[in-house]
């Protein structure tokens, strides 16, 4: 089973290179993250046509995220938003339970963590709420020992050999101290970050500003991340980053990040 993530900074003008993307590739799992669309504006029609069950949760001009899965695979048991907070109107989190006949079923979220810039102030505070929610509820869902994949823009920097220049960041709510210590934790529920488990190589990036000619420098940062739970982290067989989909004309300044999981049951 192939579970890919990205940020495609907004679905509509993305799409081309989404369903390209999706035929070359032929993911079974994708989430998307910064849609930019409400649901009735995402281009449903055109992904189901390439062969995908679609499930959105979008918002006017910002944020949004989606699940794309392609037939004969099915979404159940669907949650829109993260839990933990009732009046938290930002659509960053999505998540189902992925199943099929000959397949060992799968839980996926995709999530798109906030930025949180400038820190401090209430976007940082909002953030690492956000990751303390998040946390929460994935120790909740670890406890029914599912195979369970958490995907997505996490606007978290590690580590600083994930960043082409960490000291650039050191002030930036993306490598604060307290971000990465709050991922750490994260972690610390029993996740393994899927691509460090496959590719310890620096220089491994998945972000690239389109300011200052970060593409052409190689100037990348890497923010998107898979996490899995440990019935996942069994059957990981591999992990890798689409990087050349950012040469794209017109790209995301995100590429896809794609993890292989041992499917058949």
């Amino acid at each position: 089973m192939w579970i890919t993530t990205w940020n495609v900074n907004s679905i509509r003008q993305r799409l081309g290179h989404l369903l390209a993307f999706l035929d070359e590739a032929q993911p079974d799992v994708v989430c998307l993250q910064e849609l930019k669309c409400q649901d009735a504006g995402f281009p449903r029609d055109e992904i189901e046509a390439a062969g995908y069950a679609v499930e959105t949760l979008g918002q006017k001009a910002y944020n949004g995220v989606a699940l794309l899965v392609r037939r004969p695979l099915a979404m159940t048991q669907v949650l829109r938003g993260l839990p933990g907070d009732p009046e938290d109107e930002q659509a960053r989190y999505l998540e189902a339970l992925v199943v099929g006949e000959d397949t060992l079923p799968v839980r996926v979220a995709s999530i798109y963590l906030p930025n949180g810039n400038p820190a401090p102030g209430p976007k940082y505070t909002y953030k690492l709420a956000f990751l303390e929610r998040l946390r929460l509820h994935a120790r909740r869902l670890m406890e029914t020992e599912e195979a369970l994949v958490l995907a997505g823009d996490y606007n978290v920097i590690p580590m600083p050999e994930d960043a082409a220049n960490p000291e650039a960041w050191t002030e930036d709510a993306l490598f604060l101290p307290e971000t990465r210590r709050a991922f750490r934790a994260l972690l610390a529920e029993g996740f393994t970050e899927a691509v460090r488990a496959c590719d310890p190589r620096t220089e491994l990036y998945t972000f690239w500003d389109y300011q200052a000619g970060c593409w052409q420098r190689n100037a990348g940062i890497r923010i998107d991340h898979l996490l899995l739970s440990p019935q996942a982290a069994d059957r990981l067989v591999s992990a890798s980053v689409q990087k050349h989909l950012r040469g794209l004309e017109k790209p995301s300044d995100h590429v896809p990040v794609t993890v292989a999981l041992s499917a058949a049951a």
